[in-house]
């Protein structure tokens, strides 16, 4: 079993260039709005068109339990190079508003088989210590979504379209690894067929439902939190004039960190239990949401970005530990369903809390708006600390 040392690097590779696709609409959005003539206020609905996607697909995925019934490796590799040939279409000339709409669509919804069925892939392999290596995974993810704003800034010299181009090449290659390297693992167990009533069923387990309820008051936070990084930079910077940041670097600097976090997690885990570090990591960003007004108050900039450091960090870490709880309190037959069904509630919760947020910084002082962010890990806590919870 000396091959098995190798699968977790392939899985996070895999998963990050594939992964590196889902904000890569977003890094050159302004590139976008110039060349296709686009109105300012389309910025919001691509990046909403990409999330809707995946929820979207997250639930057909779901209900035709297609992770269980077919080889995860195989999902994987087609869902990839579908969701590359849709992030490339955005390269077309003919292009109009309703078609890069259309295409980011569906590049979220091809998403659907690449984030969810790598953590199920993750699962098949890994029974023990499967908080550590859905660490390295999440970790990857996020280290994905931050990636095209990074290459943006190292191909200034560039034209815009070569970050479609190194994205979507990138897809192809990660899904070509998971095809090749990686068989279906140890513990997979396929699924009878199709079964539309799995949707209900995972959450008649009480476990998972606990483990479930952390994860959406986790998203709650995490999207909306990501979404906004450029908007506290510059809310900051508004407010100290001597403060001048380069405000995509710190925006990929900050997601970035919570890559650290999940694989740091992961290690925790294994020392101070899953739950444990979870609800830490939950506390930990409910407190920074709470404390979120006094950091534009401080004088040091270096402060700041420490604080906005660390709550990157903090904001994350959990994720990979709730999924590892939901895996580990799913059926095995349907766990691949399980996963996708909770990733699909869970992103359909972060069009709403990024949608508040926007709604309440037109209306009020930014500076105390990202306190509504608490909510989601309170209930999340509350939520983990009922009788007999998941261990």
């Amino acid at each position: 079993m000396k091959y098995l040392r190798f699968i977790l690097p392939i899985i996070v590779i895999a998963q990050f260039c594939c992964t590196s696709i889902w904000f890569a609409g977003n890094a050159v959005m302004g590139d976008l709005v110039g060349n296709y003539g686009l109105p300012e206020n389309v910025l919001g609905h691509l990046t909403s068109a990409v999330q809707m996607g995946f929820i979207i697909g997250t639930l057909v995925f779901a209900i035709l339990t297609i992770a269980d019934r077919f080889s995860p490796s195989k999902v994987f590799f087609t869902s990839a190079f579908l969701a590359s040939l849709c992030n490339l279409g955005i390269l077309l000339e003919v292009n109009s508003l309703l078609s890069i709409l259309l295409l980011r669509f569906f590049t979220g919804f091809f998403l659907a088989g690449i984030y969810p069925v790598g953590m199920k892939i993750a699962a098949d392999y890994y029974d023990k210590g499967l908080g550590k290596s859905l660490g390295f995974l999440v970790g990857a993810l996020v280290l994905g979504t931050a990636f095209p704003h990074l290459a943006k800034e190292l191909m200034a010299g560039h034209p815009w379209k070569f970050v479609l181009v190194l994205t979507s090449t990138l897809a192809v290659l990660g899904g070509f690894l998971m095809f090749l390297l990686v068989p279906n693992g140890p513990f997979r167990e396929a699924g009878n067929g199709l079964e539309l009533s799995a949707f209900i069923r995972v959450f008649r387990n009480r476990k998972f439902r606990s483990a479930a309820f952390g994860y959406f008051g986790h998203m709650w936070e995490l999207y909306a939190f990501w979404a906004f990084v450029p908007i506290i930079l510059k809310t900051y910077s508004f407010s100290h004039s001597e403060a001048i940041f380069n405000i995509p670097l710190w925006s990929f600097l900050t997601i970035a960190m919570g890559g650290l976090a999940c694989v740091i997690g992961g290690y925790l885990a294994q020392i101070a239990g899953t739950k444990r570090i979870a609800l830490l990591a939950l506390l930990l960003s409910a407190l920074c949401c709470l404390l979120s007004p006094w950091m534009f108050t401080l004088a040091s900039e270096g402060l700041f970005l420490a604080f906005l450091l660390f709550w990157g960090m903090v904001v994350v870490a959990d994720s990979p530990l709730f999924s590892t709880l939901v895996a580990k309190n799913a059926m095995a037959e349907i766990q691949g369903t399980a996963l996708t069904i909770v990733n699909c509630i869970g992103f359909s919760i972060t069009i709403i809390s990024i949608q508040l947020l926007n709604h309440l910084y037109a209306i009020t002082n930014p500076v105390y708006i990202y306190t509504i962010l608490a909510f989601g890990p309170i209930l999340g806590i509350l939520a983990s600390f009922e009788k007999r919870n998941v261990t």
